[in-house]
């Protein structure tokens, strides 16, 4: 077999990289595969929508360093990771096909059923269609990916985290949803009562499940613990900001500064005001009672 010529390429936002995205990428792999060429995806550092709209804060799914690795576990031969930016934003659905085709030797292109793409969004299916003849290259459109008889799509996996429903996302996802983040000082009250706990402070706008206890698994040095996540104020301490708070099972290390990924596993219960820090320790011991007879997750 000669060497690989030209790139099949995908072409998508990508947030989440969810059982649709994966279906989407694998063609283009499998694509290159059998026609000896290379696989590439061609997406995003930033999401579209925070340069098209300044006031808009994007809640993201995943990091751009976590989008990398899985896309590489896949198989995928390059990455391209664009900066949507002002002037990118301006150019039209033929340039923006036009440009790649000419930066890349493409010979194919493989998109979702609702692609759009160059100013405005104003390019569509139709028009990929026509460009693929005046630039002789194959366009394979992806139909829609279903669970439960809807089309998963990474809005109704936010939608789905912020409801609570950590299974139903996670079955969307194909993995654990996680978030990452620096241990920060918190306000130490677990501690007073045999339940300390790593306050997590995040890295970036990324969506943060619905209020609640959480049964987590701790990626730190590369070794997985249990733990029990409260994502909330604390207001049985009298919490206001927002926090993100685990108790880390068997582990006695003191871990400000360091970095941290928690691994949503399932929802225990809702966050509740108790009357008292003895009734909150009860309490806790109940949750750790049940991450004790969870299971660790492990990848398939």
């Amino acid at each position: 077999m000669g060497k690989r010529d030209g790139y099949y390429i995908a072409l998508g936002s990508f947030d989440g990289l969810h059982k649709g995205h994966l279906e989407l990428i694998n063609e283009a792999i499998n694509l290159a595969k059998r026609d000896n060429s290379k696989s590439m995806v061609f997406t995003f550092l930033n999401h579209p929508r925070e340069i098209i709209n300044k006031n808009y804060k994007f809640h993201y799914l995943m990091e751009n360093i976590e989008k990398k690795k899985i896309l590489l576990d896949l198989g995928v031969d390059e990455i391209v990771l664009k900066e949507f930016d002002c002037s990118f934003m301006k150019i039209s659905p033929e340039d923006f096909i036009g440009n790649l085709c000419k930066e890349y030797k493409v010979k194919g292109l493989v998109v979702g059923f609702n692609y759009r793409f160059g100013f405005k969004n104003k390019g569509d299916i139709h028009l990929l269609e026509e460009l693929s003849k005046e630039y002789n290259f194959k366009l394979k459109v992806i139909e829609p990916f279903m669970y439960k008889e809807e089309v998963v799509s990474s809005t109704r996996i936010r939608n789905t985290l912020l409801e609570g429903n950590i299974q139903e996302a996670n079955n969307m996802l194909n993995r654990p949803y996680s978030l990452s983040g620096i241990v920060v000082s918190g306000k130490q009250i677990g501690r007073t009562i045999g339940f300390p706990t790593a306050n997590l402070e995040l890295k970036g706008n990324f969506i943060i499940p619905k209020r609640g206890v959480y049964y987590t698994n701790v990626l730190y040095n590369n070794k997985l613990y249990k733990g029990i996540t409260n994502i909330g104020n604390n207001p049985t301490v009298d919490g206001e900001s927002l926090t993100i708070e685990t108790f880390i099972l068997d582990f006695d290390k003191t871990i400000y500064n360091e970095g941290l990924e928690l691994l949503f596993l399932g929802r225990i219960r809702d966050e509740k005001k108790f009357n008292s820090l003895d009734d909150l320790k009860a309490r806790l011991k109940k949750d750790k009672e049940f991450a004790e007879k969870a299971e660790i997750y492990y990848k398939k």
